[in-house]
C-alpha cells in the first residue's frame, strides 16, 4: 500500500500507460504543477534514459517522475540526481533487508553489481512558471532487460518477487522526502558523504567514457558539486559527464544497442 499522504509531501498522479512519465511531468511542470507532484505510470510506450536511450518499461516495474522546484541556485540543481539515487538505495535496502544497494556514477543503482534502477534528471524552464527539475526514476521489480551495455537485474531475481509497484513507491517516497529535507537543512555535504559510502568501485580502477574518449584511472572521490574525481597516470581528473565502467568487459567502444536499460 502507498502510505498516507502525511508520511511524505508528494501528490501522486496515477496513470495506466504513458509514453513517458518524464514527458508527462514536463508538460505538467510547464503548466505550473507544484513542487512535489509525482507522475506514476503502470507502463511506458516510449520511456527513455540518458542520451536518448530507450527504457525497458513493461507492466510490473516502477516508473515515476517527480516535479521539484527547490529554492537553490541553478548550479546546485545537479545535486538532486544524487539525492534521488540515495532515496532509491535506501528504499531498496528497506524492501530487501539483507542486501545493500550500491551506486554507480552518475545516476545508477546496483544490486550485486548489476543495474536495478536508473534516474533521469531533466530541467524545465517555461514562461509563467518557476524553474523545475524532473527526476525520472525507473526500478526493475519484476523484469530486467537482456543484452544491455551494463548488466541489469530485478528485485524478483534477488529474491523479492513479492514487491509490487505500490509497495516500492510506498518505500521510495518517504526515503526521497527524508533526503530532500536533509539537503534543504544541511546542504549537499551529508548526501555526498552517504553517496561515497555506497559508490561501487571506490579506490579501484575504472574506465570513463567522456566526450574526449576513454579515461582510465582509479575512482577516488565525488567532489563538492558532484563531479567524479579519477586519479590517472597524469594526475587527478575531474569528470562532469560520462559513462563509468569498472572493468574492460563492462565497457564497449561500440555504440549501445537500440534499447539499453539505462536511465
Amino acid at each position: 500500500m502507498i502510505p498516507a499522504e502525511a508520511s511524505h509531501p508528494f501528490t501522486i498522479r496515477r496513470y495506466g500507460r504513458l509514453a513517458s512519465t518524464n514527458d508527462t511531468a514536463r508538460a505538467l511542470a510547464a503548466a505550473g504543477a507544484p513542487h512535489g507532484t509525482v507522475v506514476w505510470a503502470r507502463s511506458q510506450s516510449a520511456g527513455r534514459g540518458r542520451q536518448g536511450r530507450a527504457w525497458f518499461s513493461p507492466p510490473g516495474n516502477l516508473y515515476v517522475s517527480l516535479i521539484l522546484r527547490p529554492c537553490v541556485p541553478a548550479a546546485r540543481l545537479a545535486e538532486l540526481g544524487f539525492l534521488a539515487a540515495l532515496g532509491v538505495a535506501d528504499a531498496l535496502d528497506g524492501v530487501l533487508a539483507a542486501r545493500r544497494a550500491e551506486l554507480k556514477w552518475p545516476n545508477d543503482v546496483l544490486l550485486e553489481g548489476r543495474k536495478v534502477a536508473g534516474i533521469l534528471p531533466e530541467a524545465v524552464v517555461a514562461a509563467g512558471a518557476p524553474p523545475a527539475v524532473i527526476l525520472g526514476i525507473g526500478i526493475n521489480l519484476r523484469e530486467a532487460p537482456a543484452g544491455t551495455p551494463y548488466p541489469a537485474t530485478s528485485l524478483a531475481a534477488n529474491g523479492a518477487a513479492e514487491v509490487t509497484p505500490e509497495g516500492m513507491l510506498g518505500a521510495l517516497l518517504p526515503a526521497l522526502a527524508r533526503w530532500l529535507a536533509r539537503w534543504d537543512a544541511e546542504g549537499f555535504a551529508p548526501a555526498r558523504a552517504a553517496w561515497m559510502g555506497r559508490v561501487r568501485g571506490l579506490g579501484h580502477p575504472v574506465r570513463v567514457r567522456t566526450g574526449e574518449g576513454w579515461l582510465e584511472g582509479r575512482l577516488t572521490a565525488l567532489d563538492e558539486d558532484g563531479a567524479l574525481i579519477v586519479e590517472t597516470a597524469a594526475g587527478p581528473r575531474r569528470v562532469t559527464a560520462g559513462e563509468v565502467a569498472f572493468a574492460p568487459r563492462e565497457a564497449e567502444d561500440a555504440a549501445p544497442p537500440a534499447a539499453p536499460a539505462g536511465r
